[in-house]
């Protein structure tokens, strides 16, 4: 139990970091191709490119390494916190009390 709590702190701090730039490169990425093949805006596809590749803000040769690692980073922590690699399975535990009310419900 601590462990997951421990993967959940460290997935909502990286996701919070994350979200700025993986943003970036999403809407960039996606209007690159809109903007330049399908509206033939060459001077504000490069630009988009640019923003998309981090050459933008100077950060060209981290930029994609930080998105990398960020998003392997959040790979981790989230499968870690499912119940993917448990040695018990998918199968949630339930609280016996918890269990007792909602058979009482079914009879209902």
């Amino acid at each position: 139990m601590r462990g997951t709590r421990v993967f959940r702190r460290y997935h909502r701090q990286v996701a919070v970091i994350m979200c700025l730039p993986l943003t970036l490169t999403i809407i960039t990425g996606t209007a690159y191709p809109i903007l330049d093949g399908w509206l033939s805006l060459h001077k504000v596809s490069g630009f988009i490119l640019k923003i998309h590749s981090g050459s933008v803000f100077g950060l060209d040769a981290i930029y994609p390494i930080f998105n990398g690692l960020g998003l392997m980073g959040l790979l981790i922590t989230g499968l870690s916190m499912t119940s993917l690699f448990s040695k018990k399975g998918a199968i949630a535990e339930v609280p016996v009390g918890q269990l007792e009310l909602e058979k009482k419900r079914m009879k209902n």
